[in-house]
């Protein structure tokens, strides 16, 4: 056997022998999830000034907790219909920041955890223990539910009292008894365009793949409709938007236009059913298309329009609801696209092509950060594994239908104009869903 082997990074060994490099090709690529959207709203409680999560699988069980509400509840109606798509949602509270309620009970002060009016709806109690007249019971309530309950001692004890999910405790040398005592003063902060822009500041370095407003000021509209077309062009993060009666044309927004009717009875307009369009958007996958979906729980719509209106509205790229059979459901999967340039089709109105671009471009960017930047040399071995990858990663969306025809020959990759540059040409064939039947019938 050789004395010599092992690796290499240069041919300069001395002794004879085998050195062997192993190089995994195509082994990065993977396709990355969807499923997350981002919503600004307007809650009595909650987390201030800061994003937070909620998902779909956690939603029922911590409601309360977090919201403050049941599920059911209709203060968080948007919350609920965005998630019976999406996985999870990102949430900014856009009227936090108001005053806490508060209140002195049993000699100490008791603040509610964040601002909000439904901090009024808190009550807290000091209650003389059963079983010792030297403790006390320090009972938080919450729309007349308890929430939470302590025993501490009178003298002293109210430094041990642990903040709950409602209330923080302040000091007091001894606690006495006292009924339940509403806390006051809870307030929203006024909503604003300087709070979306705040919530549009955070929502910039989360991950998310569809953000909606659920509104209709035109100024704030414009604010979102800008933020997403700079992610999308300037920053080459492919996000969608959902904004209601906003004539974006653009791919990367969809312009809502109707609403609908819950089997509750509750009417979503179009500026509410942003929600669900949001939740729903992010939730399909590269190769779904959300047109005949129906909306999840409605009966009906809450404007009916003719066939010739709907026909307008396809051709003014607005998303619409339509009426059947005790259903409402999406008409087309489209964006707000009408003006088509150059290099483009109208295959870019269609959002399950979109999601499919999208997702291509996401993925790409992705695997190139995590596995080449910095860290594969950009030489012809390189490059090649670097096609490994796409090829790969591009077989992925065929195996699932989101594409079609790809050959590995549809990829190239090449050194870019400077040493640290790759050039990639790629042609791609997305799929979308079947929509129009034309069938001739020959009757003999």
């Amino acid at each position: 056997m050789p004395i010599g082997g092992g690796t290499f990074t240069v041919q300069n060994k001395i002794l004879p022998g085998a050195y062997i490099n192993f190089v995994s090709m195509g082994t990065n690529a993977k396709m990355g999830s969807r499923g997350v959207a981002a919503l600004p709203l307007e809650l009595n409680w909650g987390p201030d000034d800061k994003v937070f999560t909620m998902t779909a699988t956690d939603f029922n069980a911590t409601s309360l907790k977090v919201f403050g509400y049941d599920p059911t509840d209709a203060n968080i109606l948007l919350v609920r219909e965005a998630l019976k798509r999406a996985k999870s949602l990102l949430i900014y509270r856009v009227n936090g920041g108001g005053t806490k309620a508060s209140a002195t009970v049993g000699g100490m002060t008791v603040t509610a955890k964040y601002g909000g009016t439904h901090g009024n709806d808190i009550m807290v109690a000091v209650i003389t223990n059963v079983d010792d007249a030297t403790k006390v019971d320090v009972v938080t309530y919450l729309d007349g539910v308890v929430m939470d309950s302590q025993t501490v001692a009178k003298s002293g004890g109210a430094a041990s009292l642990v903040a709950n999910d409602f209330v923080t405790f302040g000091t007091a040398a001894t606690l006495t008894a006292a009924t339940a005592t509403a806390l006051t003063g809870g307030t929203n902060a006024a909503v604003n365009a300087a709070k979306h822009t705040a919530a549009l500041n955070a929502f910039e370095v989360e991950s998310f793949n569809v953000i909606g407003y659920p509104g209709t000021n035109t100024d704030v509209k414009a604010l979102y409709g800008a933020f997403v077309k700079r992610l999308r062009d300037d920053e080459g993060r492919k996000i969608v938007g959902v904004l209601y009666d906003y004539d974006g044309d653009n791919m990367g927004l969809i312009n809502v236009k109707n609403g609908v009717i819950l089997a509750n009875g509750t009417t979503l307009t179009g500026d509410k059913a942003v929600a669900w369009v949001t939740g729903a958007s992010a939730g399909a996958e590269v190769n779904e298309s959300l047109t005949n979906t129906a909306y999840d729980d409605a009966v009906d719509v809450d404007i009916k329009y003719t066939k010739s209106q709907f026909e307008a509205a396809i051709k003014a790229g607005e998303f619409t609801f339509y009426a059947d059979n005790g259903k409402a459901r999406v008409l087309t999967d489209i964006n707000s696209l009408v003006t088509i340039g150059q290099n483009m089709s109208s295959d870019w109105t269609s959002n399950r092509v979109v999601r499919v671009m999208d997702g291509w471009a996401n993925d790409v960017a992705r695997i190139f950060g995590e596995s080449y930047i910095g860290l594969v040399t950009n030489s012809d071995t390189g490059r090649q594994l670097f096609k490994a990858d796409l090829v790969a990663l591009a077989n992925q969306y065929q195996s699932i239908d989101a594409i079609s025809n790809f050959k590995s020959d549809d990829i190239t990759v090449n050194q870019g104009d400077g040493k640290r540059d790759v050039a990639v040409d790629c042609a791609l064939q997305p799929n979308d869903s079947m929509e129009k039947l034309y069938m001739t019938v020959v009757v003999n």
